[in-house]
């Protein structure tokens, strides 16, 4: 498979109760018109971004019905998280982890940290 700038996020695999967000690109000007320095908008407490990814879920542990040394073959199951792909998501930075993957920037921010999702049914279009 070919490796394009549509699907190389395919290949991240988000980990449990974590979204993969994308941040909103604020504004650089201040109501009156005075430009900011990119320094300022990283200090503020809210930020804002687009869920790119959403990881499966809190844990659900399995029943204790059996006997606890017999093997099973269950799989885990998740429950899933609020955030879906797509979502404008308003979270704490102060929880968020930054990294960089192939000179993009992105978050990744546990779902305790959202403080606010705002779904659109055609934001990207």
């Amino acid at each position: 498979m070919e490796i394009t700038a549509d699907n190389r996020l395919r290949r991240l695999i988000v980990v449990g109760d974590r979204v993969l967000v994308k941040p909103k690109n604020p504004s650089d000007r201040t109501n009156s018109g005075l430009y900011l320095p990119p320094t300022v908008h990283e200090k503020e407490q809210v930020q804002s971004g687009y869920v790119i990814k959403v990881g499966p879920g809190y844990p659900i542990p399995a029943p204790v019905e059996d006997e606890p040394w017999k093997e099973t073959e269950e799989k885990v199951k998740y429950m899933p998280l609020q955030a879906q792909e797509g979502d404008l998501a308003i979270y704490l930075q102060r929880n968020a982890v930054e990294l960089e993957y192939e000179g993009e920037k992105y978050l990744i921010v546990p779902q305790s940290a959202i403080l606010l999702l705002e779904r659109s049914e055609n934001l990207f279009e």
